[in-house]
Order: C-alpha cells, then sequence, then structure tokens
C-alpha cells in the first residue's frame, strides 16, 4: 500500500531539519520529544483485531516508542473490538485483541479508553466493567474527565465523550445494529455536563476525545458511498451542531478522534481535529477535503504538550514518522 499525504498549510511542520533527517525515525522524535520538554501521551483507535491488519506492528511501533519516552498514558479512542465489541469481562477478545497484543512492558501504564460504535455492537457495560478487573483500562463511564499535570506545571484536562448516540444514522434501524437507544436521552445530559465543565476548567490545555470525527475530509454521504466531487469537504453534521460550538466557546486546542481508519488532520478556527483511527484495517481511500495530512498507512500518533505548544507526531506500522503538527494554545471566547 502507498503512503497518501496531503499537506497544505505552513503552520504544519513536517519532520525535515537536515539533523533530524540523518536520524532513525525512532532517534528523531527522541530529539525532538526531549527538546519540547512536558509530558507525552500515545493515542491509537479502531485497533481490535485479534492483531491481524497490522494491528501486532502498531503495538511493536507504540512499544518501542513508549520504552524511550515513558508516556503518561494511552488514549484509545474508539471501536476497540471488532467487529461486535465484547460480550462479557471474560470474552476472549479481551486476550486476543488487548492483552497479548498490547503486552509490552512499556505499554503497561494506564489506557484511558472512549467507546465506539462497534462497542456498541456488542456490551458496553462490559467495557465498563473491565476497569474493575484490569489495573490499565480506564473507562469509568460512558463519557467522564480527568486532568494531568507535565513536569513544567503544564496543567491539561481531557474530556473524554461518547458520541455514538448523537449519530442519527444509528436509530435508522431502531438501534438493533448499533446498540444506543438507551443512551439517546442522555445525549442532553452529556452536552450539558461538557459545556459546564470546559467553562469550568482553569486548565492550561483543553483536550476533547471523541470516537467520530466532528471535521474530516470525509462528507458525511461517504460514510455510506464514496464521496462525490461536489462533496469532498465533511464531518458529522449532528457534531459540527452539538459539539464544535463548545470546542470554539471553551478554547479547546484539540479534538482527537477515530472512526475513520486514516491518519488525519484538519484545521477549523483554533481547533485541530487529530484522526487517530488506523490502529489495524485502514481505509482505501483518504478523502482529503480540506484535510492537511491524510495517510493510509496503519499507526499511532504521539503527543507531547508543555506550556508554549501540543505536538502531535504521526508515526506508521513500520516505526516512520510521516507528519508533526504543531498547535498553540487557544483562550476560550468566553469573557
Amino acid at each position: 500500500m502507498t503512503i497518501r499525504h496531503i499537506s497544505r498549510r505552513g503552520a504544519i511542520q513536517f519532520l525535515g531539519a537536515a539533523g533530524l533527517a540523518a536520524m532513525t525515525p525512532l532517534e528523531a522524535l527522541l530529539a525532538q520529544t526531549s527538546a519540547q520538554g512536558g509530558m507525552t501521551f500515545l493515542g491509537i483507535g479502531d485497533w481490535g483485531r485479534g492483531g491481524r491488519n497490522h494491528q501486532s506492528d502498531v503495538a511493536h511501533q507504540m512499544a518501542r516508542v513508549a520504552d524511550r519516552l515513558n508516556p503518561r498514558f494511552i488514549l484509545s479512542v474508539g471501536d476497540n473490538f471488532y467487529e461486535n465489541g465484547v460480550t462479557s469481562i471474560t470474552d476472549p477478545a479481551w486476550q486476543h485483541s488487548f492483552e497479548r497484543v498490547y503486552d509490552a512492558p512499556s505499554l503497561q501504564g494506564p489506557w484511558r479508553v472512549t467507546l465506539g460504535n462497534h462497542d456498541y455492537h456488542g456490551n458496553v457495560q462490559a467495557q465498563i466493567d473491565y476497569s474493575a478487573h484490569s489495573k490499565r483500562w480506564h473507562l469509568p463511564s460512558h463519557w467522564y474527565d480527568f486532568s494531568e499535570r507535565a513536569p513544567d506545571g503544564t496543567t491539561a484536562q481531557f474530556f473524554v465523550l461518547d458520541t455514538s448516540p448523537m449519530i442519527e444514522r444509528y436509530y435508522e434501524d431502531g438501534a438493533r445494529a448499533v446498540k444506543v437507544g438507551d443512551q439517546r436521552a442522555k445525549v442532553p445530559v452529556q452536552l450539558a455536563w461538557l459545556d459546564r465543565g470546559l467553562a469550568a476548567s482553569t486548565a492550561d490545555w483543553k483536550i476533547v476525545i471523541g470516537h467520530h470525527p466532528v471535521y474530516t475530509g470525509k462528507a458525511e454521504g461517504g460514510y455510506r458511498a464514496k464521496a462525490s466531487a461536489e462533496h469532498r469537504h465533511g464531518g458529522n453534521p449532528e457534531l459540527i451542531d452539538m459539539i464544535d460550538p463548545l470546542i470554539r466557546k471553551h478554547g479547546v486546542a484539540l479534538y482527537l478522534n477515530g472512526h475513520d481508519h486514516d491518519l488525519q488532520h484538519v484545521i477549523h478556527g483554533d481547533t485541530h481535529y487529530v484522526c487517530t483511527g488506523a490502529g489495524s484495517l485502514t481505509d482505501t481511500h483518504c478523502y482529503i477535503g480540506d484535510s492537511d495530512f491524510c495517510s493510509l498507512q496503519s499507526g499511532f500518533v504521539t503527543c507531547n504538550l508543555n506550556r508554549h505548544r501540543l505536538s502531535v507526531t504521526y508515526v506508521d506500522y513500520r516505526g516512520r514518522h510521516l507528519h508533526v503538527v504543531d498547535i498553540p494554545p487557544v483562550h476560550s471566547s468566553v469573557v
């Protein structure tokens, strides 16, 4: 499979300096992260396939990076188990797709988990309950937040959403496939929680995580069929209506998602929308739209934040660094 990159805006910095180019990919990432200081975390989504479709290869590269960078935690942005989630806390998929794939010592730290639509094909409560049976699996509820402090004193607050109940097309069959029916009435509660939490946050960085993209190169029609040329610019209309106004109002610098099986970057306003949905099987086409970058390589992202910037590095299953994005802090518009 060939790499599909798209890069347009001068604000996006690719690892191209002569000194870094002479290094191996891992050495380059270490040099960059060491110079930045701050706190590191990893992001991966759409992964649980029993090690197949480069899932094990991605896990190996994650372990190499984590062994050297010691990330504070790993963010899973959903679709944790294909095709149909898990049935219980003893489902064999826990071993085949999680425990025995991400088994390196460097990957035993906290996994902060998001729910995806394929997780709703199965028993969502079992994924929540597994938190009590695992030292590293953290999914306390359908949506939640947590805060971290970097070594330089920088603070970050992360808001993990449950976006599947917000997607209207999942109700078209009575919510029998993606079983979100009992969550529909809770969507306004979740949105009110997000609004209050973002408004009250005093963190230097506010980061929102959801399985589904708000903005993406893929048009809404592209979720059912290949997007036409006239509808290249896309996203989820429901999330654009529900989530994006809160993101803009409260100064969220980064929205991290999966669902689209690629690695992608989109900027709207002051917010950067980073897709890391390439944890195993990837799509066959990069829906470019107004993306700055899109790759079909299986992989993950490494994020490092300090007081001055949040740097996102896209890494593929061979350990190659495909792209780097430097994100400046954003200030809330609420006065």
